[in-house]
């Protein structure tokens, strides 16, 4: 082919490709993020809600993204069949609440290795479970650094648990969100020596809101100390309750261009919850317009 026909092509080729772009939305090429979301852990305010009325009350408080809880009242387990997996996916996706994925108990600190194995073997059954009702993921956590153990083999034992469950998740289409939960895991340091060990992409932190994200050096150096492996979802509690410095984390995630899902863990036994979780998305409006 001679340079002239070729450099001909090449320039036809681009232009083709310029034209069909102008076919395209904007926002297709758009870099901006969509922003962080409101959602619910199902821990207390959905824990007695079956599943359409999980659904219906999230849709009438306008809170459209749900993290479903273990052995609550909506029944998503791995005792579903698949035809009972099918409905759940199905009520999902006809309505505007997006199922997030599973919280589950599961860890992995016990110094028993067979406790260990039944907690990877059941986290993997859960990481079907979510791919089947079409979650992304699964919630799991560290719970302990037990005293009789060296902390060093706790945390490497808790990192290659993330790492084999990780996996299993990755080939699934699914995330692992590791919770910054139990005594002394909570502790950030704690937490960011176990993920100097995890390897695999699709395992990230669930960050908590604990009182030891306050300890020293700080909020802000402890959230900057694990950022890197930030998910896509963050729990808090209930705005208008306690001293958590919200207004200072919401910086941090606006600060990061943060665009995953802020779920409430509410605690509080409020009269009427879906009024509740309006007001908590008011607060949360507020908040993610802070600078």
């Amino acid at each position: 082919m001679s340079n002239s026909r070729r450099d001909f092509i090449q320039k036809s080729a681009a232009a083709t490709l310029s034209l069909a772009a102008l076919h395209i939305p904007f926002d297709a090429f758009s870099m901006a993020k969509s922003g962080m979301k409101f959602g619910l852990v199902t821990y207390q305010w959905g824990r007695d809600w079956d599943l359409p009325t999980l659904i219906a009350n999230c849709e009438k408080a306008g809170v459209l993204g749900v993290e479903l809880r273990t052995e609550h009242a909506h029944g998503v387990e791995t005792s579903l069949t698949s035809a009972e997996r099918a409905d759940v996916k199905k009520r999902f996706e006809d309505s505007k609440v997006t199922c997030l994925g599973y919280g589950s108990n599961f860890e992995y600190h016990s110094p028993d290795p067979a406790v260990v194995r039944k907690n990877i073997e059941g986290t993997k059954e859960y990481i079907k479970l979510c791919k089947d009702i079409g979650a992304t993921g699964i919630k799991v956590k560290p719970n302990n650094l037990p005293a009789d153990v060296p902390q060093e083999k706790t945390i490497a034992q808790i990192a290659n648990s993330f790492n084999e469950v990780g996996k299993f998740a990755a080939e699934h289409g699914q995330l692992v969100r590791v919770e910054v939960h139990g005594n002394l895991t909570q502790e950030l340091p704690n937490m960011k020596a176990i993920f100097n060990q995890v390897t695999e992409p699709a395992v990230k932190i669930c960050w908590n809101c604990n009182a030891e994200d306050l300890l020293p050096p700080g909020l802000e150096a402890n959230f900057n100390s694990v950022k890197k492996w930030f998910g896509d979802t963050v729990h808090v509690r209930e705005f208008n309750e306690g001293d958590y410095p919200y207004p200072e984390l919401f910086k941090l995630f606006n600060d990061i261009k943060y665009d995953g899902w802020i779920l409430l863990e509410a605690r509080t036994e409020p009269a009427d919850r879906v009024a509740a979780l309006q007001e908590q998305l008011a607060l949360f409006n507020k908040l993610k317009k802070s600078k």
